[in-house]
């Protein structure tokens, strides 16, 4: 078992060991603190993520900053990375491609869902990352472009 899932199952046992497992890996790269992601779901190949609406993550019209949304973006794309790649693999992302479809007026979810990956062929993992509001509109889209080697 990998280290995500693995710390997930360690703070499962915990009370509110959801919350305390989402900030231990957002602690992994510190900046992902910034959002205060809360991890929904996570197992190989599919992770999903809410970010809290707060005014740390606004812009100038009082809705969800775009770049916060890109951060929520990696976020996902990188755990369901990590929690899905064999132990002998690693990933980097090399490239993010992102669409603003509306404006981002609540609290947010993305869903990272790779399907069914061939691991021992793969080169580059396209994550396909959906954030969607609280009324499930979907307000972005991301395609993070990663790298798989040994």
């Amino acid at each position: 078992m990998n280290r995500v899932l693995a710390l997930k199952a360690k703070c499962a046992k915990l009370p509110f060991g959801h919350r305390i497992f989402s900030r231990l890996v957002a602690g992994m790269a510190p900046y992902f603190k910034t959002i205060r992601p809360l991890i929904l779901d996570v197992k190989p190949n599919y992770i999903k993520v809410n970010m809290p609406k707060r005014r740390s993550v606004h812009n100038h019209l009082k809705t969800v900053h775009a770049i916060a949304m890109c951060n929520l973006c990696e976020f996902a794309a990188g755990v369901c990375m990590e929690a899905s790649l064999p132990s002998h693999l690693r990933w980097i992302p090399v490239g993010m491609q992102v669409a603003y479809l509306k404006k981002a007026k609540t609290d947010l979810y993305a869903i990272c869902d790779l399907g069914t990956p061939d691991w021992d062929t793969i080169d580059v993992q396209v994550c396909h990352v959906s954030v969607r509001d609280r009324s499930d509109v979907e307000v972005m889209t991301a395609d993070i472009d990663m790298k798989v080697s040994v």
